[in-house]
């Protein structure tokens, strides 16, 4: 299964608050995967530049069609911001029609526990 590492596109300040997003995606064809396939990097280089990023991975499965992301934000406001905008919100728009199923769960950490674990964003979305 091919994972995107844990990117830091901002450096997080110690021991302050960090709101976690964690999702999980399954396309309903192996077409709609290779097309989510093909747009996550335009959207990796995205949040690898995204104010209020803390940091964030992916993970991608599609033979299986199913792909998760995992990130953490300085708040609430800057996750919106980064979903709302380009190539994120217009990308995330025109594969709508792909998916079969897709789960979002939130909550809170400090960043002293950044980097986030995959085991516990895992358990949260099953």
């Amino acid at each position: 299964m091919p994972t995107l590492p844990w990117t830091v596109p901002n450096t997080p300040p110690t021991g302050a608050e960090a709101h976690v997003m964690a999702s999980r995606f399954e396309t309903r064809t192996l077409w709609g995967a290779l097309r989510f396939f093909a747009k996550t990097p335009s959207v990796w280089r995205q949040v690898s530049k995204a104010p209020g990023a803390y940091g964030a991975s992916v993970k991608a499965a599609p033979l299986r069609r199913t792909f998760w992301t995992l990130s953490a934000w300085e708040s609430p406001d800057a996750l919106k911001r980064f979903a709302g905008s380009a190539p994120h919100g217009p990308t995330a728009g025109g594969l709508r029609s792909q998916m079969k199923d897709a789960k979002f769960v939130r909550w809170q950490t400090t960043t002293d526990k950044l980097p986030l674990d995959w085991a516990e964003a895992l358990r949260r979305l099953s």
